[in-house]
């Protein structure tokens, strides 16, 4: 690749690091509280929501500035996006199924 890679831009691993933070939040309290089914929801589960729609207005800035100017490696970056996007989902719906 490039020395230039998107991947370097902030709206390229921001959304990265917001997945993983969502993960390690989910986990850890997963590891600290265990499994827990609540009718209403706890402020760590507001929080996680938050973390995972704050991305989308970032992910959607990325495809607007960068897929036009550079469609391969915009459409790499956006693929990582969705793949860290979609682990703290899967994960959530794991531990509910439980």
């Amino acid at each position: 690749m490039k020395d230039d890679m998107l991947l370097k831009q902030a709206s390229a691993w921001l959304p990265l690091a917001m997945s993983f933070a969502a993960l390690v939040l989910l986990l850890g309290y997963v590891g600290i509280f265990g499994i827990a089914h609540h009718e209403d929801e706890s402020a760590p589960a507001r929080i996680f929501q938050l973390i995972m729609a704050a991305q989308l207005p970032i992910v959607a800035y990325f495809a607007i500035k960068w897929l036009p100017k550079r469609p391969g490696q915009s459409l790499f970056v956006l693929a990582l996006q969705a793949v860290a996007w979609t682990i703290p989902i899967v994960a959530v719906i794991w531990f509910e199924s439980l």
